[in-house]
């Protein structure tokens, strides 16, 4: 058989995954997330502090966290302990807690940065009215991790949106409660999205011994 001139492979192009590790993105540990939280204010990177902050407590989507706007965060003068975002893939509403650290780093940051409840809380530095793009988001996490030891090809965005999520499962076993945090519609993707089938799997089978 053939390979046809309009065929990428046909121009020994390398595979898109070629170098690159396949799969689901590791959670963070808590002295991992305590290391970074101590990197970034050792630093002086407040927004970075507040950003990161956020995206654990809220566990959401990369897309959904850089669009956050300033009124979905506050309640006058004050940062809100619940608030809720429509995510952008499902079109459904999700909440979520913020807890005190994460109100404490998010006043800092929008005390200094400014604005009116209709601005984006991660403004963009390049487009002006704009929100920091995804892109610069998954490059600062990278530079997070890197930065206390981690490899960066095995941690990204999702490793943010996983982190609290299998925390709570790992203390609770509460499959149902991950599935409302998450946003998902199906229990099924967050059993596959936690991958908690191979990690009580192997659990079990590193307490049986032969």
């Amino acid at each position: 058989m053939g390979i046809s001139q309009y065929d990428p492979a046909a121009a020994g192009r390398p595979a898109w995954n070629a170098g690159r590790q396949v799969g689901a993105k590791r959670a963070l540990k808590i002295r991992q997330i305590w290391s970074i939280r101590f990197f970034l204010d050792r630093e002086g990177r407040m927004r970075d502090r507040a950003l990161f902050d956020l995206a654990i407590d809220s566990k959401l989507r990369g897309c959904d966290l850089v669009k956050i706007k300033i009124g979905t965060l506050v309640a006058g003068p004050a940062i809100r302990s619940r608030s809720m975002v429509i995510q952008q893939k499902t079109g459904r509403p999700v909440q979520f807690e913020i807890t005190a650290d994460t109100r404490a780093s998010l006043l800092a940051w929008l005390e200094r940065r400014g604005g009116t409840i209709d601005d984006f809380a991660f403004p963009s530095r390049v487009v002006a009215n704009g929100h920091l793009s995804t892109r610069q988001y998954a490059r600062l996490v990278d530079e997070w991790v890197t930065a206390i030891g981690l490899t960066p090809e095995e941690y990204g965005t999702h490793s943010l949106r996983r982190t609290k999520a299998s925390l709570i499962y790992k203390a609770t076993g509460n499959l149902r409660a991950i599935q409302i945090l998450l946003g998902h519609s199906k229990i099924e993707n967050t059993v596959r999205y936690l991958g908690v089938d191979v990690d009580d799997a192997l659990s079990l089978s590193e307490a049986t011994e032969i």
